[in-house]
C-alpha cells in the first residue's frame, strides 16, 4: 500500500528570517519529516532579492530536486506571500507533479509577479508596472494555481481564494504557533502593551501617537520588530527595535498584553492575512488586543484576545473604543488570568506538530483523490 511515507517532499519557501513567512517555514519543516519519506528544502531570499536570472536559477533547482525523487512519489510544496516571487516561479509550469501552497496573503499568492531587485528598486516602475496590471495578475496566478490544493491559515482567507478562484481546493489550517520559553504569568509583568512585528503599511504602528494619548501614564508602551528602530519614541513610548532569541523572550516577558490595531494593508485590494503577530503572542500566552479587521475577527475570548469592533466604514480609522479595551483589561487580573490560560489552550491547538499533521492529512486526501495512493 502506497502512503505519504513513500513519497520526496520538495519544499519552497523563505530562509529563517526572510520575512515572518520564513519563519513559519522553519518552524513548519521539521515537523513535517516524519510525515513524508523525504524532505528536501529549497529556501529563498525575501521579497526583491532576486535577479530575473536568479530567478530561473531557482525555477531550475526545484526541477532538479523533482526529477531527483522517484516518478510517480514526489510532492511540491510552496509558501507563497505577496511580493515574494521566487516560489511563485519555481512552481510555475511544475504540471507532471502534485502541486500545493500556502497563501499568505489570500485571495492571491502573489500580488506583484514582476518584482524582481532591479523593480523593487524602483517605486514608480514597481506599481507602475503592478497596479494598472492587477486583472492580469488575478489571471496569471489561475493560470498558475486554479485547480490546485491550496492551503489557507484563516477561515476568511480560504473564502476570499474560494471565491476568486473558484477551481481550486482550498483547506484551511491555522497559523502555527511555534514553542517559546515559557516567561512570567501575565499579572507578574510591568503594565505595559506591546507592538510587535515588521514595520509597513496596515501594521498599526501609526497608531501609537493617539493610543499613548489615550492611555494613562502608567500604562507603558513598547515597541519591537524589524524596522521599529526608526520610529519615534517619548514619555511612555519605549522603542526596542529588533529582537530574536533571548531578546525576544524578554520582551514578551516584559507585557501583559500586544496589541494589533490591524487596518487596510495596502491599496492595491482587500487582503485577508492571518495574524503572525498573533501567532507570536500566543507562543508566550500573552493575551491580544486586536480589531476586528480581516482574520482578526476570528479571535475572541476562547483564543485568549479582546477584539474591538470597527466602528468606520474606513479600515484605517481605529476604534474609538479601542484604548478603553486595553486599559479595561490591564487593570482586571481576574480577565487577565482567564485570557492567558486561553492563549495556552490555543497555543496548544496550534503547536507545529498539529498544523504538520493536518497538512499531511489534507495531502494524503488530495493524492488518495488523484489516484495516487492505494
Amino acid at each position: 500500500m502506497t502512503t505519504l511515507k513513500d513519497y520526496r517532499l520538495v519544499y519552497v519557501g523563505p530562509a529563517n528570517h526572510e520575512t515572518a513567512v520564513g519563519d513559519y517555514a522553519e518552524n513548519l519543516i521539521e515537523t513535517l519529516r516524519p510525515h513524508v519519506g523525504e524532505l528536501v528544502e529549497h529556501r529563498t531570499l525575501g521579497p526583491g532579492s532576486d535577479s530575473i536570472m536568479e530567478v530561473l536559477g531557482h525555477r531550475r533547482a526545484v526541477a532538479d530536486l523533482v526529477a531527483g525523487g522517484q516518478p510517480g512519489r514526489v510532492l511540491v510544496h510552496a509558501e507563497l506571500a505577496a511580493g515574494a516571487i521566487t516560489a511563485f516561479w519555481s512552481i510555475a509550469g511544475l504540471r507532471d507533479v502534485p502541486v500545493t501552497a500556502t497563501v499568505h496573503d489570500p485571495p492571491q499568492g502573489i500580488w506583484w509577479p514582476g518584482r524582481t531587485r532591479f523593480v523593487s528598486q524602483h517605486k514608480l516602475i514597481m506599481h507602475g508596472i503592478h497596479y494598472p496590471l492587477r486583472p492580469v495578475s488575478r489571471m496569471l496566478e489561475g493560470w498558475v494555481n486554479g485547480d490546485r490544493t491550496l492551503f489557507a491559515l484563516s477561515q476568511v482567507g480560504q473564502q476570499s481564494i474560494r471565491d476568486t478562484y473558484p477551481n481550486t481546493d482550498v483547506a484551511y489550517v491555522p497559523y502555527l504557533v511555534c514553542e517559546r520559553p515559557r516567561v512570567r504569568p501575565v499579572t507578574e509583568r510591568p503594565k505595559a502593551i506591546g507592538f510587535f512585528g515588521h514595520v509597513y503599511r496596515g501594521k498599526g504602528f501609526e497608531q501609537i501617537a493617539r493610543i499613548r494619548r489615550e492611555l494613562p501614564d502608567d500604562i507603558v508602551i513598547r515597541v519591537a520588530g524589524r524596522g521599529t528602530e526608526a520610529l519615534p519614541g517619548g514619555p511612555g513610548v519605549e522603542i526596542v527595535g529588533a529582537v530574536d532569541g533571548a531578546a525576544e523572550d524578554a520582551f514578551f516577558d516584559s507585557v501583559r498584553a500586544v496589541v494589533i490595531p490591524y487596518g487596510k494593508r495596502h491599496f492595491y485590494a482587500e487582503t485577508y492575512p492571518a495574524s503572525s503577530v498573533a501567532a507570536h503572542a500566543l507562543a508566550y500566552r500573552t493575551p491580544v488586543v486586536c480589531t476586528d479587521y480581516g482574520s482578526l475577527a476570528e479571535f475572541g475570548t476562547e483564543t485568549g484576545a479582546v477584539v474591538v469592533p470597527m466602528d468606520s466604514d474606513d479600515p484605517n480609522v481605529l476604534p474609538a473604543a479601542f484604548s478603553g479595551a486595553i486599559e479595561a483589561l490591564l487593570g482586571d487580573d481576574v480577565r487577565l488570568k482567564e485570557l492567558e490560560g486561553n492563549t495556552d489552550r490555543t497555543r496548544q491547538a496550534r503547536s507545529p506538530e498539529n498544523t504538520a499533521a493536518a497538512y499531511a492529512a489534507k495531502w494524503s486526501e488530495m493524492l488518495a483523490r488523484r489516484g495516487q495512493l492505494r
